[in-house]
């Protein structure tokens, strides 16, 4: 399936720029650790669309995104949206790692650790 005419839909912009200015206090921690190629030298964009599906974080060269679910990601419907995201996006070739918020601050170098884990070897 060819990923260029869903990447960044123009309908989803606005909705992308809502989401980074109002980003949670562990996208915004994990951002900081991520942009600017800061991370093993890969590039990492946030808010970042494929398809309907906005992903918190994602490395195109890596085709790795990255997901922080808070409480909310308790409720049936929410997790059948993930699902269905993941299910998405797999068939695309992207792999997707998940953390629950708090690890972006309780357990940082586990999370990188985790994320670099994930690159394929050069």
């Amino acid at each position: 399936m060819n990923t260029y005419r869903i990447k960044n839909l123009p309908f989803l912009r606005d909705y992308r720029k809502k989401l980074r200015r109002n980003s949670t206090s562990a996208e915004a921690e994990l951002w900081k650790l991520l942009k600017g190629k800061q991370l093993d030298g890969r590039k990492f964009r946030r808010q970042y669309s494929i398809g309907k599906f906005i992903l918190d974080f994602y490395c195109a060269s890596e085709r790795l995104a990255i997901e922080l679910d808070g409480d909310r990601h308790g409720d049936y419907a929410i997790i059948r949206r993930d699902e269905e995201r993941e299910i998405y996006l797999q068939k695309l070739g992207i792999r997707i790692l998940r953390f629950e918020n708090r690890m972006v601050f309780q357990e940082t170098e586990m999370v990188l650790e985790t994320i670099k884990g994930m690159f394929r070897k050069e």
